[in-house]
């Protein structure tokens, strides 16, 4: 669960704020007590979101930007960047809910199956193999671009749309980090990376003083 508190929804005035958790859980259901959104999701990231009324605004009025009909960008290329965004992250949260995005975009299951590998997959042409990698270099790199990744997306792609894509990814960088770091939806689970217990009965000063001695007899 969240690492920081939750706010219950009868505590919610705020008239945007109501308007989307009538449309997610409908009239009467708290996610807090009964999670569960219509594509999986435990629902948590609205009530910790809840916590701050204009940083909730600013939130989803950044999703009603991207989806905006006058964004020029493909909506495709912008999924492509928002979803390997969520898997260089590490967020499982953003990296499936924006799946789901391109197959709603009509993106055949073995492309997107294929994005955690887009490096050795023949599947994308040229132009989605630069959005990707452009994806890498904001995601992964904090924005450290090659001149030869830019020379290859302004072949087709204006600066305007180049400009919407870094945007676009950028903030899905941003949720993803935030999603991870409060263990909200689908990033709420324990570190992977941990130390793994030696057998019983191993004792470490006797594998260094025995390295050490062996290297002693090489010399």
């Amino acid at each position: 669960m969240s690492v920081i508190r939750q706010v219950p929804r009868a505590e919610i005035t705020n008239e945007t704020m109501k308007r989307y958790f009538n449309r997610l859980f409908g009239p009467d259901r708290d996610p807090i007590d009964e999670p569960g959104t219509a594509t999986g999701t435990p629902g948590d990231w609205w009530s910790v979101f809840a916590l701050s009324e204009d940083i909730f605004q600013h939130s989803v009025d950044g999703f009603a930007l991207y989806r905006n009909p006058d964004r020029k960008l493909d909506p495709v290329l912008r999924e492509l960047g928002q979803t390997r965004a969520g898997w260089v992250a590490g967020s499982q949260f953003v990296f499936s809910q924006h799946c789901k995005s391109l197959r709603g975009l009509g993106v055949p299951d073995d492309k997107i199956a294929a994005i955690p590998y887009w490096t050795v997959s023949d599947l994308y042409d040229d132009k989605e193999r630069a959005v990707l990698a452009y994806a890498d270099c904001l995601a992964g790199a904090n924005g450290r671009t090659p001149d030869a990744v830019f020379d290859k997306l302004k072949t087709f792609l204006s600066d305007l749309e180049i400009f919407e894509l870094t945007y676009i990814t950028s903030l899905y960088t941003m949720h993803a980090v935030m999603t991870r770091a409060l263990r909200l939806e689908f990033d709420d689970r324990d570190e992977p990376i941990v130390e793994v217990e030696a057998p019983e009965g191993f004792s470490a000063l006797d594998f260094l003083g025995g390295r050490r001695e062996d290297e002693s007899k090489k010399s």
